[in-house]
């Protein structure tokens, strides 16, 4: 699917929409928001380029990011993809086959000649592609008609393909610290994407949610949503330990 072409989207990806996850919504705009991955995103470094560079940048044309959940993987795709006016398309190894990867790419080709602009393919969970399915990214990702980001919780080394792995910049994510989820947390009850500064948490609450999520940033706004959700129910507006544990 493209991202940028779902209804209540803005250009850059970012939903504009108050129905969406508030973990969709929280999602970072830049790479100053990105949290827990200074490793990756330092100045000069091949990651940092490739979302800071112009469109035809002789940067690393796919990379495999490599961590746990709830890490940022999605979120640095998203970052690549806003610059140059790159376009977006998103597949999942779990639903997609040779014939829509063929689909996507013959795509990506038109349009990068029509239009001169890149493509950015993300693939989640890519180690559930077959041998058959990694082979059919070959010849998109030497040609760069595509720019892979690939996302994978398995080591790719034992679950990606010797030649795609060849030809790409395999990252390591690191999984969030506590301080991490906590300042993500923050950030989410007083952005105006987020909660608003509609509630408010209790340090213990805090304290819960954060040994809930472990290192998945993800989790830990899923779980502070459904809490301020309870909270709201009560008609209140400071958001305990029950309301998270409910």
């Amino acid at each position: 699917m493209d991202l940028f072409d779902d209804a209540g989207m803005e250009p850059e990806g970012i939903p504009n929409d108050a129905r969406a996850p508030l973990a969709v919504r929280m999602r970072p705009r830049g790479v100053e928001d990105v949290l827990g991955q200074d490793h990756l995103l330092a100045p000069g470094a091949p990651l940092r380029r490739l979302i800071e560079a112009d469109s035809g940048d002789s940067g690393p044309s796919s990379v495999i990011l490599w961590g746990p959940p709830g890490t940022g993987k999605t979120t640095l795709a998203y970052l690549i993809a806003r610059t140059g006016s790159r376009k977006f398309v998103e597949l999942s190894a779990v639903s997609a086959g040779v014939k829509d990867l063929r689909a996507v790419i013959s795509e990506a080709r038109r349009h990068l000649v029509t239009s001169g602009a890149e493509t950015v393919l993300f693939i989640d969970e890519v180690h559930r592609f077959s041998k058959t399915q990694q082979d059919a990214l070959l010849p998109a990702v030497e040609n760069r008609w595509v720019i892979l980001v690939a996302a994978t919780t398995e080591n790719p080394s034992f679950s990606i393909v010797t030649p795609l792995l060849s030809r790409s910049i395999m990252l390591t994510l690191q999984g969030l610290g506590a301080e991490h989820i906590g300042e993500l947390l923050e950030r989410a009850l007083t952005d105006e994407r987020g909660l608003d500064d509609r509630f408010s948490l209790l340090p213990e609450s805090k304290d819960m949610i954060v040994r809930l999520a472990g290192s998945d940033a993800r989790r830990s706004l899923t779980v502070l949503e459904a809490a301020a959700g309870t909270t709201a129910a009560r008609k209140e507006t400071a958001i305990t330990v029950e309301d998270v544990s409910q």
